[in-house]
């Protein structure tokens, strides 16, 4: 899976991960990959809810040692 574009937002809490993450979707092209960690736990519902509101893909989603690692491809 390729990634367009990396977003670290690892220690930021609610709503900084979500903003930080509408601000990197805006700036790729249509069909491209954003990679997104974060440490707050609560971005798990944030990210999901977002994505599918966005009309943006979440391909996948994982946690790994305290930090949750998404994948989202960007919609029209």
């Amino acid at each position: 899976m390729g990634t367009a574009k990396f977003l670290d937002a690892k220690g930021l809490a609610c709503p900084m991960p979500i903003v930080r993450t509408k601000k990197a979707m805006n700036e790729l092209e249509y069909g491209k990959v954003l990679e997104v960690h974060t440490t707050d736990k609560g971005s798990i519902n944030d990210i999901t809810a977002w994505s599918k509101s966005g009309g943006h893909v979440l391909m996948k989603q994982e946690e790994e040692n305290g930090v949750f690692k998404f994948w989202i491809k960007k919609g029209e």
